[in-house]
């Protein structure tokens, strides 16, 4: 037996050989790449215990063990636990057992996900077990694994790939902390940059076995890594025949598609392959577009030389015939920018933490409600009680946050005051969670709830899983480590929508509506409190409370009776539920910004004021910040025009100064044709351009005119499954900016962009859009 080593799990699976069960896992460890293989484990099912004869004569045939540990199901009936030596003989006892309508519980976790989860093992691990060398990595048999603390440093390259328009491979490019390289089919050129000259296709692919088993790297990362250059590349490899070895310990790599979502997945066993985009999008970054090229330029401040992807595939194309060293140059460079991008945002940082916290794979995309029960699970086992099933239709909606009547107007002296982070201090404080409501509906003195639901005071888990990811957020925000501080807050605020959500096993509708109704409470109480101080509240947002402050203020005073209010807004609730429930509060209303001057619009057309939508000139430590929400500034689907505009003419307003000379300004070199840079829509295609039957929008109308003159020009279709297209609206409809024939619609662009922006504030300081400019638009 090795003694215990630390390490992390990259990879996990189980199959079912020889008559029983065999789990690996891949591990990081300080001395290297070490795969575990677990034995004696078996597959489980769970059942009532009533139902015993009844699953006795169904599974008659099939070698299984019955079990009655105690365990009991949401409706308190007693369960029996069956075990199977094979997963086979579990999914055959499954199949018999649902088709006679007997409730089978927790079917659904593999060996490898139940191991781990009932050990609480989260990403690291401590394990021993017989050990013998092999060729690039230690085997581990009979392993035994426990939850572990070490934090590793992952070996990660970055892989990059050219093709042609038809897929066939040129290069791959590949950069690391010790490797820059590009394997180039071609003969050998002088080049600045390290080429690896191979004579084919399949001489590439090779090529690239070879540089991953010598490289070794535990993590591959790229830019659309998975469904694009990992896909293409085994795809050109089954058309050679050739069954690439891109795992570790020389084991192949797997491809998966699903037709129905069009997702794709690639296991490359003691590998980790991490999409760019994926990654981002879990760590809540949001860009106008995920493109490789506006990334880079948002986040680093350079990119590719062009974002014409019709003449860089001809460029890459003729590179290829004609220089393949710049190629080259081009293909690492596209490596460098995701390796950079990784580095810039910590990206792989934020992942690891979320697999610390939760158990997810480095790669799960999004993962709430998986990892919701692989850390509610263990806990739930360890009380004697088994998850139930998923809600049969997808449960019943829950009412969400509370957002309250809006008094539309322009206003000084506004303060925002915020609930830190109020639905995980709503569970924390009124003890919300599942196997609590359970109990709690048979307790005299449980906690009331909404819906009916009443909450155990003594027996739960979620509220001391959130009091433990709330300290170790605050000590991540004193730390200033931001990657931790990202992965506690997106996984405490999950709970919730987890909760509300019929995807969950977990889900009650009673849960969700006690977390979202008591808010609704909590708010409307805090604005009635504050009220009765003399100030007025004129809007209020799922946690956020928006106070038009009595009298004159300036920074510092407004500041003073924010923090004032906040604090005594905490003391009321402090006491309140003291008094009233016998519970302590976790409620935190903490004062957030004083805005000088603010405006709450009205919805278009109408005189009641808007939800979600506003604008203030915020002021802290002496500086000036405009800031905007829900309006053309901060929405993708309005032109850069409409946002220019928007922020000078509420900056001249916020100022006191009157905005007609810029307006009518505005107006005439929009008709002049001087902004027609500034008319670009930038839309996202949402699905394939061939689901678009019923519904026409402007984006789909000049994505297919782009896409028809694609074609007629050889060039590849650029839009037919999703992407980003570029367009302005003409006296023709919407044409593609690539392929604009004919005049701009200025028209258009006055209606609807320029007039509802300023029609939003002109009117609260009397003055109108119609007035500035109806001489002038007569002129045209």
């Amino acid at each position: 037996m090795t003694s215990i080593q630390p390490g992390f799990v990259l990879t996990r699976h189980s199959r079912d050989r020889h008559g029983h069960i065999d789990i690996h896992y891949w591990l990081c460890t300080p001395r290297g790449p070490v795969r575990l293989t677990v034995r004696g484990e078996r597959a489980l099912l769970m059942v009532p215990v009533a139902d015993r004869a009844r699953v006795e004569r169904v599974l008659a045939g099939l070698a299984c063990d019955w079990t009655e540990p105690g365990l009991h199901s949401f409706a308190h009936q007693p369960l029996a636990v069956l075990y199977f030596a094979t997963m086979a003989e579990q999914l055959q006892a499954l199949q018999r057992l649902q088709a006679e309508g007997v409730e089978v519980l927790e079917h659904d976790f593999r060996p490898h996900e139940r191991y781990l989860i009932s050990r609480f093992i989260r990403g690291s691990v401590e394990f021993t077990g017989m050990a013998r060398p092999q060729a690039g990595f230690m085997q581990v048999d009979d392993a035994r694994l426990r939850r572990g603390q070490w934090q590793p440093q992952f070996r990660v390259l970055s892989l990059d790939i050219e093709c042609s328009g038809q897929g066939e491979l040129y290069s791959i490019g590949l950069f690391g902390s010790k490797l820059a390289r590009v394997i180039m089919i071609g003969s050998p050129e002088p080049a600045a940059t390290d080429i690896r000259w191979v004579k084919d296709e399949p001489a590439l692919l090779h090529a690239l076995e070879d540089e991953l088993a010598r490289y070794d790297p535990d993590i591959l990362i790229g830019w659309n890594l998975v469904a694009f250059d990992l896909r293409l590349i085994l795809k050109r490899a089954a058309l050679h025949g050739i069954r690439l070895r891109l795992g570790r310990g020389g084991e192949g790599a797997f491809l998966r598609e699903r037709a129905h979502t069009e997702q794709v997945f690639v296991t490359l066993p003691g590998r980790v392959a991490i999409d760019g985009i994926d990654a981002l999008k879990t760590a809540c970054y949001q860009f106008d577009s995920f493109s490789l090229e506006s990334v880079a330029q948002a986040l680093l401040g350079r990119g590719k030389q062009t974002e014409d992807v019709a003449n860089r595939l001809a460029t890459i194309m003729r590179d290829f015939r004609h220089n393949k060293p710049k190629l080259a140059a081009y293909n690492l460079e596209d490596c460098r920018l995701v390796w950079d991008i990784f580095a810039h945002t910590q990206v792989l940082d934020f992942l690891r933490l979320r697999s610390q916290l939760t158990g997810l794979e480095l790669d799960r995309i999004g993962g709430s409600v998986a990892a919701f029960v692989q850390v509610y699970l263990p806990h739930l086992h360890r009380a004697g009680f088994a998850a139930p099933n998923l809600p049969p239709g997808g449960g019943l909606a829950s009412p969400g946050g509370y957002v309250m009547n809006s008094r539309p107007g322009l206003y000084r002296h506004v303060l925002v005051l915020d609930f830190k982070s109020l639905y995980p201090s709503i569970i924390r404080t009124f003890r919300i969670d599942p196997l609590g409501l359970v109990l709690g509906l048979k307790e005299n003195d449980a906690i009331p709830g909404f819906r009916g639901a009443r909450f155990s005071r003594t027996h739960h888990f979620l509220p001391d899983i959130i009091a433990g990811l709330w300290r170790e957020r605050d000590q991540a925000k004193r730390e200033q480590d931001e990657p931790r501080s990202q992965a506690i807050k997106i996984l405490m605020n999950s709970f919730y929508g987890v909760l509300g959500s019929g995807g969950c096993r977990f889900y009650d509708t009673r849960l969700a509506s006690s977390i979202t109704l008591r808010g609704h409470d909590i708010m409307q109480q805090s604005a009635r409190r504050i009220e009765a101080e003399g100030h007025e509240v004129i809007y209020g947002d799922t946690d956020s409370v928006f106070v038009l402050l009595n009298g004159e203020h300036d920074e510092a005073s407004g500041s003073r009776e924010g923090q004032r209010l906040a604090a005594l807004i905490n003391d009321h609730w402090r006491e309140h539920l003291q008094a009233e429930l016998a519970l302590e509060s976790f409620l935190e209303l903490q004062f957030e910004s004083y805005f000088a001057r603010f405006l709450m619009p009205t919805i278009r057309g109408r005189e009641e004021g808007s939800k979600k939508r506003y604008a203030g000139l915020k002021l802290q430590q002496g500086e000036a910040q405009l800031v905007f929400k829900g309006l053309e500034t901060v929405r993708s689907d309005w032109t850069p025009l409409a946002r220019a505009f928007q922020t000078e003419l509420y900056r001249l307003v916020f100022d006191d100064k009157d905005p007609s000379d810029f307006v009518l300004t505005t107006l005439a070199q929009t008709l002049g044709g001087e902004r027609d840079a500034e008319l670009v829509y930038r839309k996202r295609l949402r699905r394939p351009l061939a689901q678009y039957v019923k519904s026409q929008p402007p984006q789909v109308r000049a994505a297919r005119l782009a896409d028809e003159h694609n074609a007629r020009l050889g060039r590849p279709l650029r839009y037919q499954r999703r992407g980003v297209i570029d367009y302005v609206i003409t006296v023709n409809g919407p044409e593609p900016v690539e392929y604009r024939q004919s005049a701009m619609d200025y028209q258009h662009y006055v209606d609807k962009q320029l007039r509802p922006v300023a029609d939003a504030i002109l009117p609260f300081v009397g003055l109108s859009f119609e007035g500035i400019t109806s001489q002038q638009l007569g002129l045209f």
